[in-house]
């Protein structure tokens, strides 16, 4: 592929009341708001691929805060994504266009949220959708899911996902790979796949042997793969190869026993395999993996596998808006990419297709501006419908809030926080813990806290809580291993998500340091020293192992909100003191004004 600057990877919007500045696309009038201004991409290549992933069942328009800290250390030390704030704004050049930033980062987020509104919305990318694949051509044109899409709200819950796949039928997906997907029952997803008019692909979800001796049914009895592991599709004149790979750590990071029969993994030797294969008896012009991986996972499996040519990702939530290339083992470069969360991105990848291979390509990472896209009429009602049935639920008030309610960050976020605070509070515990999910949406400040606020940083189907003694020992432990599953300097050991938040407690971390070495100075919020002997009341939820007894965390928080009525100065939020940042470009200031 030849050479193409990175500044004509990244899509310059109008700031406001500024003439715009594009990389690849038509100017258009000042303050003007037409489609057609923002995404008529010009004319390149003969092949385009859409893409967009971890939408997290976000039908309508969302407020979501790009993290502040986002750190990288070894080989992803100050490179994307590990960029933030107004790091990132400089990084990519971006400086003064505001609704860029907006979309991108953390950088002035309340202001910004003010002045242009939600982002996203099914109604809204069914419109981009239809707009670029018939200014395209729509026989050039694969729009592809990278999963997280039947998991993040309450209808998707209520539905077991359904919701969501009737939402993906009506965008027109053609294929999708899957994560949290899996996090329903293995009979449910089965289900929702059938329902699914595009193809469910995963080179690396396996039938266990004792599985498939039980008669488990296999997509392919000689490779005991469970799903179609890639799919063929003619593009034109080209013919274009799609390899799923499914989040690889499923089983860990989720309870495997909602899916007792299959195995994941990365298996990057499978993948080598496959590409192989593939470029052998299928001569495709271009293959693509569909991955969720994760960003950093994605660029290690660039780098020990050849013949790749771009990998989509998802999982880590990361907008990078140009496509990363990476040298590969042969000397050869994969392109790795990711199109950011919750439905606020809808990314483009236009290909010249030549003479069996990609010559030139251009990659776009396209922003869905909800004040300024029309609604699809048909996913609007759709979307009606669905909610429908759900929304007093939704739209009760749970209390009000002076903070910006945030969740994305390496180490806390303010609605992690109340989350810690009351199941502190209600279980009356003296140490909480809370997953570093990078799912679940904002609230502005002087807005009411809705149950479907909630719902957003809560909807999981393991959500039960428990109240249990942990030693000292035992609490240093658990930060350990998520510390090690975020930083190890091996990607392949990386889960993706970010460090559990604690309330109660406060400590050091180190994480360059190895695991067993990276947690330090363990306190309780009273200034007490933490004793490796000494057991603590700790509370939390979404056990992976086994199901916990407690209540739903949705009602254990929602109580607490009651309570408190108001969100002012009872909340503090807590970050634990990080050694060794100076310098690091993913850690970042980003104050929000109220």
């Amino acid at each position: 592929m030849s050479k193409v600057s990175r500044r004509e990877f990244v899509y310059m919007l109008a700031m406001l009341g500024a003439a715009p500045v594009f990389a690849n696309s038509h100017t258009r009038e000042p303050n003007m708001k037409r489609l057609e201004d923002y995404y008529k991409l010009e004319s390149f290549g003969n092949v385009r691929l859409l893409h967009m992933t971890d939408s997290h069942a976000q039908l309508t328009p969302v407020h979501f805060r790009e993290p502040s800290q986002n750190l990288g250390f070894f080989a992803d030390y100050n490179v994307p994504p590990h960029i933030a704030g107004q790091n990132f704004v400089k990084y990519f050049g971006i400086e003064g266009d505001k609704r860029l930033i907006h979309a991108m980062t953390c950088v002035n987020y309340v202001d910004y949220a003010r002045a242009f509104g939600r982002i996203g919305g099914y109604a809204q990318i069914k419109t981009m959708a239809d707009f670029l694949r018939d200014n395209y051509g729509r026989d050039k044109t694969l729009f592809l899911d990278g999963g997280d899409t039947w998991q993040g709200s309450w209808t998707a819950l209520q539905t077991r996902g359904k919701d969501m796949v009737g939402a993906q039928n009506r965008l027109g997906i053609d294929a999708m790979v899957g994560h949290w997907e899996f996090t329903y029952l293995e009979k449910e997803v089965l289900e929702n796949i059938k329902e699914f008019k595009g193809e469910f692909l995963a080179q690396n979800v396996f039938v266990k042997p004792m599985a498939q001796m039980e008669g488990v049914p296999m997509y392919d009895d000689n490779t005991g793969r469970a799903f179609k592991p890639y799919t063929i599709k003619k593009l034109g004149n080209a013919r274009v190869a799609v390899i799923g790979q499914a989040f690889p750590y499923t089983p860990i990071a989720n309870p495997g026993r909602f899916i007792p029969d299959w195995s994941f993994g990365i298996h990057p030797r499978d993948m080598q395999d496959l590409v192989d294969s593939i470029r052998a008896k299928e001569k495709p012009d271009a293959v693509i993996v569909l991955s969720h991986n994760g960003y950093d996972v994605d660029k290690r499996l660039a780098e020990v596998t050849h013949g790749i040519d771009f990998i989509l990702g998802g999982h880590t939530h990361d907008a990078v808006p140009e496509a990363m290339p990476i040298k590969n083992k042969n000397g050869k470069i994969t392109h790795v990419c990711n199109a950011g969360s919750n439905g606020k991105f809808l990314a483009c990848l236009d290909l010249d297709v030549q003479r069996g291979k990609i010559v030139n390509f251009k990659y776009t990472l396209l922003p869905v501006l909800s004040d300024v896209v029309e609604e699809d009429k048909g996913m609007k009602k759709y979307i009606e419908d669905v909610r429908a049935p759900f929304k007093s639920d939704l739209q009760r008030s749970i209390a009000t809030t002076d903070h910006l309610l945030y969740r994305r960050g390496n180490f806390n976020g303010s609605f992690d926080q109340i989350i810690c605070d009351a199941l502190r509070e209600v279980n009356d515990a003296q140490i909480s813990f809370s997953p570093g999910f990078r799912w679940g949406t904002s609230v502005l400040p002087g807005d009411h806290v809705r149950f479907e606020d909630l719902a957003t940083n809560t909807a999981m189907t393991y959500p039960q809580t428990y109240t249990k003694k942990h030693t000292g020992k035992d609490i240093k432990l658990i930060l350990e291993d998520v510390a090690d599953n975020l930083f190890n300097k091996d990607p392949f050991y990386q889960q993706g998500g970010d460090m559990i938040r604690t309330g109660g407690i406060s400590y050091k971390i180190i994480p360059k340091n190895s695991i067993g070495h990276r947690i330090h100075d363990m306190h309780l919020s009273d200034g007490t020293r933490i004793e490796p002997n000494k057991q603590y009341t700790v509370s939390g939820w979404a056990t992976v192992k086994s199901q916990a007894p407690g209540k739903p965390v949705w009602d254990i928080v929602e109580e607490y909100l009651k309570n408190i009525k108001h969100i002012g100065d009872n909340l503090k939020v807590y970050t634990p003191d990080v050694i060794g940042i100076k310098g690091n470009l993913g850690w970042a200031s980003c104050k929000n004004k109220s």
